[in-house]
């Protein structure tokens, strides 16, 4: 744990367009991408060890937060608006990709499309495909809908969704997965909706040539270690981590082994 405070690693907030997000620390830059329920503020353990190592960046989804929506409910445009953000922050130079569940799925396209962008891969908590499990899509996508008009609003929402990713020991993080997802709009997650259902990705993980590291909670029951472990049968030389006693709030219920995991990532290339 580190005891002194650098002025760059105090988070700043970078209401930009088309896309938002904040930052903290210095040098390479490493560009983070939350879940579909989650904001840029949803980082934050990363952001209190991680900031001495990179230039760390957390977006605001298109139509999250402060930023632009998309044109169109698809991968392609939300990983064009990755590269785009990749662009303007990192000119000239890959970043070190991590994603996060919806993030993650987006990371996959980002990797396999912009290969000159992505310096490694992170992935947690995600998968190749939606309804892997054999879930329909179209049952998901009413049956979320449906939890919406109830509550009224995301925020209204969210205790009660996340309440249910978390692991057996990670109802502590609850409030503050709560907190990040109470500043998502609806209209931003009515489209994120829309476009999670149409992954599959496993036609070009192949395609992948990042270092891949995918980390999973042992106790996740959205994305359990087998969507994981599908990733990494299909995409080169990927690894796989799984962390005991966690669910699917990973960065936040298992903060100390996951900034680990990840920083080891960063540091073997």
């Amino acid at each position: 744990m580190r005891n002194d405070v650098n002025p760059m690693d105090t988070p700043v907030d970078v209401d930009a367009l088309p896309t938002a997000w904040r930052e903290a620390g210095t040098g390479p830059i490493a560009i983070f991408l939350h879940g579909i329920g989650s904001s840029r503020t949803g980082w934050r353990p990363q952001f209190a060890e991680l900031a001495e190592l990179r230039r760390l960046i957390a977006w605001d989804a298109p139509g999250y937060g402060n930023s632009l929506p998309v044109a169109e409910t698809t991968f392609t445009a939300y990983a064009g608006r990755v590269a785009e953000l990749i662009a303007e922050v990192s000119p000239g130079a890959p970043v070190d990709l991590v994603g996060m569940s919806f993030g993650g799925m987006i990371a996959q396209y980002v990797a396999a499309t912009y290969p000159i962008l992505v310096r490694t891969l992170t992935l947690l908590c995600t998968s190749p495909k939606f309804g892997l499990d054999g879930t329909d899509p179209v049952t998901w996508r009413a049956d979320r809908l449906a939890g919406l008009e109830t509550a009224g609003s995301p925020a209204a929402a969210a205790p009660f969704i996340l309440a249910s990713l978390a692991g057996p020991r990670g109802a502590h993080v609850v409030p503050e997965a709560v907190e990040s997802m109470s500043r998502i709009p609806m209209a931003g997650l009515l489209t994120a909706l829309e476009t999670i259902v149409t992954h599959d990705s496993r036609s070009i993980l192949p395609s992948i040539t990042a270092p891949t590291l995918v980390l999973v909670g042992a106790h996740d029951t959205e994305t359990p270690p087998a969507y994981g472990q599908a990733i990494v049968d299909l995409v080169p030389g990927a690894k796989l981590q799984i962390v005991n006693g966690a669910g699917h709030l990973l960065n936040l219920e298992a903060p100390a082994e996951v900034n680990a995991l990840v920083a080891q990532h960063w540091e073997k290339i």
